[in-house]
């Protein structure tokens, strides 16, 4: 890894752990009711991913673990990563609670090979976690490195198109929808409308629905399903408007863009 791309990586890495504390506090993840046993899958994800019961699932980025530990409770024997140190502690912690049922690993995506074996029924990744990696080759290596023969890959993520907007207004197109260069920004984080005001150094790439698919079909992987939505599950961009449960647009634009994809793969 070169030095620039370890230095992206250090200051996002940092960003992250510095987050935990601020994102278990806020509405936005509402760590009271999901320990009080309200699942945090709240997309399309449970209806398009399937029956998990009883079957092995390995999730990509998973910051704190509650999407982990909602899959476990649908009967998964789930497996968390994220780069966060901090992030990692908390998962741990709430899976005390669920008898520990779950497991958690601290890993960049790139290092996971060394640092897990074995091979999955399912492997899921969700909402705002590819942007994080520069090299989605190495990424769908990693996918088809973990998935079993007949198993599923699963991705819903924030739309490409909605990347291309200028962050604070998120009317204006002002990235570009392919990934051409790293986009370095100094913002705050997307509980921020809870008041917590502090910026954060982070390093991310756009990558359009062409790379991604290609990467993953490099793989050998079969396309069971391409889905692109009109609205985005969460609250988390500015300018949204709730036009029905866990939907949202954006004011003024209401169906116009897509605002989230899904992909669906098996081996």
């Amino acid at each position: 890894m070169n030095e620039d791309i370890q230095r992206y990586f250090d200051d996002n890495q940092n960003s992250w752990d510095a987050k935990v504390d601020i994102h278990k506090e806020s509405s936005f993840y509402n760590l009271k009711d999901f320990q009080s046993g309200e699942s945090s899958l709240i997309g399309p994800e449970v209806e398009e991913l399937g029956n998990v019961y009883g079957r092995s699932l390995l999730h990509l980025q998973c910051h704190f673990g509650m999407d982990t530990i909602s899959w476990v409770r649908k009967g998964a024997m789930a497996v968390g990563v994220d780069f966060s140190e901090k992030a990692i502690q908390l998962a741990k912690e709430l899976n005390e609670a669920e008898e520990n049922r779950a497991q958690f690993i601290q890993s960049n995506i790139y290092d996971l090979k060394q640092n897990l074996s074995g091979q999955f029924d399912f492997v899921f990744t969700s909402y705002g976690t590819i942007g994080w990696l520069p090299d989605l080759n190495k990424w769908a290596e990693v996918v088809a490195n973990f998935l079993k023969p007949g198993g599923t890959f699963y991705i819903i993520d924030f739309h490409p198109v909605v990347w291309m907007l200028d962050d604070k207004k998120m009317k204006e197109i002002y990235y570009s929808y392919f990934n051409k260069e790293v986009i370095s920004t100094e913002d705050h984080t997307y509980t921020d409308h809870e008041g917590t005001h502090r910026k954060f150094m982070t390093h991310g790439w756009n990558h359009p629905i062409s790379e991604i698919l290609n990467a993953l079909l490099k793989q050998d992987l079969i396309l069971e399903h391409f889905n692109e939505y009109d609205y985005s599950a969460y609250n988390c961009f500015t300018g949204l408007t709730k036009i029905g449960e866990h939907k949202w647009q954006f004011e003024g634009r209401e169906g116009i863009i897509p605002m989230m994809y899904s992909i669906k793969m098996t081996k």
